[in-house]
């Protein structure tokens, strides 16, 4: 559980937990039940992977978006799959994304693959259900990317991702949807000040009742037990799975964070990763 205390109107870690977790926004403290233990493959011979930084001039976006291009270690040929990652940067820092995939690639249970860490573009606008949006990552932004085959996906920003497929069938090949913020107007009133609330609803909606047209493709999803996503995670995953997608979630015993994220990797990376290639 991570957790910050209140003083004289201020977030703070608490003095007395030498246990951190470090975000974009700050440590937080950290408890740790008895009974948990971090993944085997932190502690494995992996390192984080040579990385190289390119900007892509997106007109659709009026930016320069920035990515980071990974390789695992086993030199991947031209058709290899490529990850593509929303928050990319972020969740090589914070949740060791990098490290991970080049663990699996020492251990022989990822075949040799590119990832494409996204720096975000106005992520609340841009990872909220926008046809602007999945049209530069599907027009301007995967063009400009690395050689590659079959495409998977990682996501922060899950619902851009689920959204792009919906609206470019064509262009990815399977989805690693992560703590997906699938609002439904009528269990997230709460979320009702979000500036694209209501954009985010009305696709939410269109997921759960299944449109013609779609492409089913395999689609891994994680959530955390203590996450007030985890309702509607459960209800897409249904709803992909009746639509005939391969569609399974993996449910984490944590929170809305960096570390499970990081913790539901494994298994269901690599057998997102497997079930595409």
């Amino acid at each position: 559980m991570e957790y910050l205390l209140e003083v004289d109107g201020e977030l703070l870690p608490d003095p007395a937990s030498p246990l951190r977790a470090p975000g974009p926004f700050g440590d937080k403290s950290v408890v740790e039940w008895p009974e948990y233990r971090p993944p085997d493959w932190l502690g494995s011979i992996a390192d984080e992977g040579p990385t190289e930084w390119i900007e892509i001039r997106c007109r659709r976006l009026v930016a320069r978006v920035q990515a980071c291009l990974y390789a695992t270690p086993d030199p991947p040929p031209a058709d290899a799959p490529l990850l593509v990652v929303h928050d990319g940067p972020e969740y090589a820092r914070f949740s060791r994304l990098t490290r991970f995939l080049d663990a699996m690639s020492w251990e022989e249970r990822i075949p040799p693959l590119r990832a494409a860490l996204l720096q975000p573009v106005d992520r609340d606008e841009s990872y909220s259900a926008s046809a602007q949006y999945a049209a530069a990552l599907v027009r301007e932004l995967n063009p400009e990317l690395p050689p590659h085959g079959a495409r998977s996906m990682a996501s922060l920003g899950a619902l851009a991702m689920l959204h792009a497929h919906t609206r470019h069938p064509r262009a990815f090949d399977g989805l690693f949807l992560q703590s997906g913020s699938f609002f439904r107007q009528r269990w997230d009133s709460h979320e009702s000040g979000f500036p694209r609330y209501r954009r985010i609803t009305r696709f939410a909606g269109t997921v759960l009742r299944g449109a013609e047209g779609r492409r089913p493709i395999p689609v891994a999803l994680t959530c955390g037990t203590a996450e007030e996503n985890l309702a509607n995670n459960r209800a897409v995953t249904e709803a992909l799975t009746a639509q005939g997608y391969t569609a399974w979630l993996g449910e984490v015993r944590d929170a809305h964070n960096w570390t499970c994220w990081r913790d539901a990797f494994d298994p269901h990376l690599p057998a997102l990763i497997e079930a595409v290639a």
